[in-house]
């Protein structure tokens, strides 16, 4: 099986597709993607879900069984199919126990988070299968204290819950060092991407969201930027459904400055980040254009790093310095407060002992050891 892109000419925005070992669309796998595309989810989550599709089917086509008629047995089997090594899911290969999966417990999560998605849409079209991947258990008491809105009217009312879930180990975001961000900085040659990686550290959006911006999105004199959910040429998307503003300081609006003076120059085109330096000359910068810039500078300097870094370093930099919360998930863009406490609501040991520190807390103590 093979996962295809899609481009139709009646919309600017590509799809993807599952095809078979006849080289024909998987009409299941088709239909539900198609339906993803027209609701306008993301081309990366269609894309996500077509590679997690055909892991599937693909695993279904090797024991000869019908999606249709699947137990779940049959997706315990597939969770550790996924853990094996490629070459040995045909069964030909043994393995070592202390090989460690191929997947990890995320990865399958988010496989099983597919399915869920795609026999829960094929049951509105009778295929009585739509709970395979989901009981329903008592309502009550979530982790971390936090309950959703009109919990007090829910509380006693069933909740879905997923049947087969992985433990996911905890896993802190990466993070830079103001040291390893000067350094990177330094290794730009040209102004526009020293701009480009200033604007992620400054503002914490994400690249999509920074290749999206237009010269109208920056407001200098009042120092903000504000990102805009739209359909932009080059691929570049913002996750956010709604605009938001986000204060910016005044250095980065003078480095935005000196890149229009010294580089931008008279090219005729809305998008700030463009081609300056090589073919399609004034086109918006692409993603592969980012990433091959991404792997130069990680040469350069010998930082291992990804453009996210620079998201996860701005939102850490913010909560390190005191800023409430609720603000670095408006400023982030996350439509709910809970996704900013599960990726950042953390403290190292290190984060502990400067608050600790600053209350007092080491001096002056009324007991002597």
């Amino acid at each position: 099986m093979l996962v295809q892109r899609v481009h139709s000419p009646f919309s600017p925005l590509e799809s993807w597709t599952v095809l078979g070992d006849d080289d024909v669309p998987v009409a299941p796998i088709e239909r539900y993607l198609a339906y993803l595309t027209d609701i306008e989810r993301s081309p990366n989550t269609v894309k996500a879900y077509a590679h997690d599709l055909k892991d599937w089917f693909t695993f279904l086509g090797g024991r000869g069984l019908d999606w249709r008629e699947v137990r779940l047995e049959d997706v315990g089997e597939f969770v550790s199919w996924l853990r094996l090594p490629p070459p040995a899911r045909d069964s030909r290969v043994a393995v070592l126990p202390s090989v460690a999966g191929h997947c990890t417990e995320s990865t399958v999560n988010r496989k099983l988070s597919a399915l869920s998605a795609f026999y829960t849409h094929a049951a509105r079209h009778g295929v009585d299968l739509g709970e395979l991947l989901t009981t329903w258990g008592p309502g009550g008491r979530r982790g971390g204290g936090w309950k959703p809105f009109l919990h007090h009217i829910s509380k006693g009312l069933p909740a879905p819950r997923r049947t087969i879930a992985l433990k996911v180990p905890p896993k802190l975001p990466r993070v830079l060092t103001a040291v390893e961000v000067q350094a990177i900085l330094d290794a730009c040659e040209h102004l526009r991407d020293r701009l480009l990686f200033a604007v992620l550290y400054d503002s914490g959006i994400r690249i999509g969201e920074a290749l999206g911006l237009r010269h109208e999105d920056i407001a200098a004199a009042e120092r903000e930027l504000t990102v805009c959910p739209r359909i932009n040429d080059n691929g570049a998307r913002s996750k956010s459904a709604t605009s938001r503003t986000i204060p910016i300081s005044a250095g980065l609006v003078r480095l935005y400055a000196d890149y229009l003076h010294g580089e931008y120059g008279e090219l005729d085109s809305d998008y700030v980040f463009v081609n300056l330096f090589g073919r399609a000359h004034g086109h918006p910068l692409s993603y592969p254009a980012v990433y091959d810039l991404v792997r130069r500078l990680r040469r350069r300097t010998g930082i291992d790093f990804d453009p996210h870094w620079w998201r996860h370093t701005a939102a850490t930099r913010l909560l390190r310095n005191g800023v409430p919360i609720e603000v670095v998930s408006k400023v982030l863009g996350h439509a709910d407060i809970t996704t900013t406490l599960a990726v950042y609501g953390h403290l190292t040991a290190e984060d502990a002992r400067r608050v600790l520190e600053q209350a007092g807390w080491f001096a002056g103590q009324e007991v002597q050891w």
